[in-house]
């Protein structure tokens, strides 16, 4: 039977941010950041679809039925058997930079689907969203990989795996040492993930992925109970050097901070370097960045995506 949603109800949801990779934890690994994307989802009786948006890439969001949240909305109410509105109005706050390699495609899809939930359990009358398997299959489904969705859904670092494309994503939430603290360097210009992907080779020497996959473990263990490995467990062989070319700027970055001892990384697709260090160190990171990039210390929340509020 197909659920429909009644005209008033209204859910606030929020979103965090999320570094994925993390060097050699290619599409499996990811690590949620103190930035939050917020919308307010509302189903009203006026037909059709108004859409506002502020903050972080906001002059250049669809404001249509292109906005990623709202197709993400729709997709999310086929699945779960719901009948579109006939209106519905968002307001959309948008704090993770986009193009970045923060994940903010991922960041909307997750907030695309807790909203559409939210929405679909306001009106049935129970605790919107009391559990977050189905948004994060979903949203691992509809992202494409699994490391930037899952963090932002949980919070937290996050391990993520499945058996294929098409197949449910499993998350392991880790316990993140409380002396890792990740520095951002965020630069001017914007790299698609698109782009960035396109220049991966289609396949790899089984030499590098071996060394990749004892890197993949050290990092498990340097971000859970031994920081001071975190060095030797950001070297990678997968996808940084093949997209060097891509953001030029942020590789001699990192190439510069992790010749100073530092763990800098790529973050997700680029072109954001990140670094995890530590309380001790996250100043000596900042004296390093030239003018021209902005420096975030975001820290990492514990609770990924959440409604804050709704209106029945």
């Amino acid at each position: 039977m197909i659920a429909r949603l009644t005209p008033g109800a209204s859910v606030r949801v929020r979103v965090p941010a999320s570094s994925a990779n993390l060097g050699p934890g290619f599409d499996s690994v990811g690590l949620a950041l103190g930035l939050w994307d917020t919308c307010t989802a509302t189903v009203t009786d006026e037909p059709g679809l108004v859409v506002e948006v502020a903050g972080e890439g906001a002059a250049d969001i669809p404001r249509d039925a292109g906005h990623l949240v709202f197709r993400t909305m729709l997709r999310t109410w086929q699945e779960l058997d719901v009948q579109p509105p006939a209106g519905l109005h968002l307001h959309c706050v948008n704090g993770v930079p986009h193009g970045r390699g923060l994940g903010s495609s991922a960041t909307a899809i997750v907030t695309g689907i807790v909203a559409a939930q939210g929405l679909h359990d306001v009106c049935r009358g129970v605790p919107p969203v009391s559990d977050l398997t189905f948004a994060n299959s979903l949203a691992a489904q509809l992202e494409g990989h699994p490391d930037n969705s899952s963090a932002s859904v949980y919070g937290g670092l996050t391990l993520s795996w499945s058996d294929g494309p098409e197949d449910v994503t499993h998350t392991l939430r880790l316990a993140l040492h409380p002396d890792v603290e990740p520095v951002v360097v965020v630069p001017a210009e914007q790299l698609s993930t698109a782009k960035a992907r396109s220049v991966l080779p289609s396949h790899v020497r089984h030499g590098d992925a071996a060394w990749n996959s004892a890197r993949a473990a050290l990092l498990v263990q340097a971000l859970t109970d031994h920081p001071a490995y975190l060095l030797p467990a950001t070297r990678e062989w997968l996808h940084q050097e093949a997209r060097r070319e891509s953001f030029t700027a942020s590789m001699g970055l990192v190439d510069r901070l992790r010749g100073e001892g530092h763990a800098a990384v790529i973050s997700g697709a680029g072109p954001s370097v990140l670094v995890l260090s530590t309380r001790e160190r996250a100043a000596a990171v900042e004296a390093m960045v030239d003018r021209g990039w902005r420096v975030l210390r975001p820290g990492v929340p514990q609770k990924g995506a959440e409604v804050l509020s709704v209106t029945r």
